[in-house]
């Protein structure tokens, strides 16, 4: 008999992540992040310009940023969730 495949909507988030960990997709972090520098940074009013001033870069670092072109270094990270007003939370957990 064969095993039915799940599609991805019908997938919970543990197995989605499993999946990205063992395709090998690293980006996903990134992109994840990209997205709520980009949303936080919208709900509080800022122009990308803006918020690169607040955290010390330039306009087009936060726009490469915002659309994955480059993971930001952990330095970066922390001055631009410090401009947002967020946590900057990273965990590490062991695998199963």
């Amino acid at each position: 008999m064969a095993a039915r495949v799940r599609r991805a909507e019908d997938k919970g988030p543990v197995e989605r992540l499993h999946e990205r960990i063992v395709a090998g997709d690293r980006g996903w972090f990134f992109a994840r992040i990209a997205d709520r520098v980009a949303e936080r940074r919208n709900a509080m009013g800022l122009s990308q310009r803006e918020l690169a001033e607040l955290c010390g870069t330039t306009q087009s670092a936060i726009a490469r940023l915002e659309r994955g072109g480059r993971p930001p270094r952990i330095d970066t990270l922390l001055r631009i969730a410090e401009a947002l007003d967020c946590e900057l939370v990273v965990e590490l957990e062991p695998r199963s």
